[in-house]
């Protein structure tokens, strides 16, 4: 491995250089969004794109996000692969009826004759102190509707990839990222390694008594509850989900089978969530193997709250390992 090919790098830092990779690779790659060009986005996602590659590339939009996923559309059908940069994902709701009744429809509608490569990129879920509409987790609204791809990244390696896989496909990917991880931990990137497939889950630790699942933001906390549970002897396996729709629970049954407990966490409410459905199909495809119940821990039944008291509404190490304790103590 050449010194040249490995750096540390942020998420944020790891979404740029994709984004710039894929613009780079092809010409038809535009990127959409308010505040994407000159300010390089609110979290500097495309810092220094439109300087390189001009506003005709990266354009910055109107304050309409129903406007931009339209005008997205149009480009997609006739052979660009817009990337669309919704600024919070609390943003998104205008855009709803366009994603749901337009880009996820098209393909299907015209009988193959319309792909929709296109991206819509999410900064999502809480942790920043962000005011109202700031700090939302729609991704069990967008994973309900057929015909759109949606994959949630969690690290700096997996956001460099994931977003050129997500730019080269043909059907239309909702790509959400955890904002609080933007600018957190840095990891070593290796751009001349081999990505894994984009709509596929990954062990990030292994372990023998409780698999807990986890996807975005919150797979850092399921790792931290892992190393405090080692602690006391307790040993968790932490699954990656990665990609929400299509879920890939191959692994996911792998892990278990032999654990016999399942516990996943997401920040998104828990009820009706991602949770409740890959606990389904653990039911369904385990229930043999199963000691205990799989639970869930989650946001609570409300809105998201103000800042000041967000950190009391998303899961954390402890409410983990509370999950934790109590499939154990079946």
């Amino acid at each position: 491995m050449s010194e040249t090919s490995t750096q540390k790098i942020t998420l944020a830092k790891g979404l740029n250089m994709g984004l710039r990779r894929a613009m780079e690779d092809d010409p038809k790659v535009l990127i959409m969004g308010e505040d994407v060009g000159k300010l390089g986005g609110v979290f500097r996602i495309t810092d220094g794109l439109q300087k390189d590659f001009g506003e005709d590339r990266v354009i910055d939009s109107p304050l309409a996000e129903s406007g931009i996923v339209g005008t997205a559309v149009g480009m997609a059908l006739r052979g660009y692969r817009p990337v669309v940069e919704i600024q919070f994902d609390g943003f998104v709701y205008p855009a709803y009826d366009q994603i749901v009744c337009q880009v996820a429809k098209m393909h299907y509608r015209s009988k193959g004759r319309s792909p929709m490569p296109m991206v819509i990129r999410i900064p999502f879920g809480g942790g920043i102190g962000a005011v109202e509409h700031h700090s939302e987790s729609p991704e069990a609204q967008f994973a309900h509707t057929p015909g759109l791809k949606v994959v949630a990244c969690s690290n700096p390696v997996d956001g460099y990839w994931m977003i050129q896989q997500a730019i080269a496909s043909d059907d239309p990917v909702i790509f959400l990222e955890p904002k609080r991880q933007y600018h957190a931990e840095k990891a070593e990137l290796d751009e001349s390694a081999t990505p894994e497939p984009l709509f596929s889950s990954r062990v990030v630790r292994r372990g023998e008594h409780v698999t807990v699942l986890a996807y975005g933001p919150t797979v850092k906390t399921a790792m931290s509850a892992a190393e405090a549970a080692g602690g006391e002897g307790r040993s968790l396996e932490v699954i990656d989900l990665r990609t929400l729709s299509p879920l890939d629970m191959g692994p996911v049954y792998e892990s278990v089978r032999r654990t016999g407990r399942a516990v996943i966490t997401h920040e998104a409410h828990v009820n009706l969530g991602i949770g409740a459905e890959v606990a389904a199909r653990i039911t369904e495809e385990c229930f043999y193997s199963l000691e205990a119940p799989v639970l869930r821990v989650g946001g609570f039944d409300t809105p998201y709250p103000a800042s000041r008291i967000e950190e009391d509404f998303l899961p954390d190490l402890d409410r983990v390992l509370d999950a934790v304790d109590r499939t154990l103590a079946y």
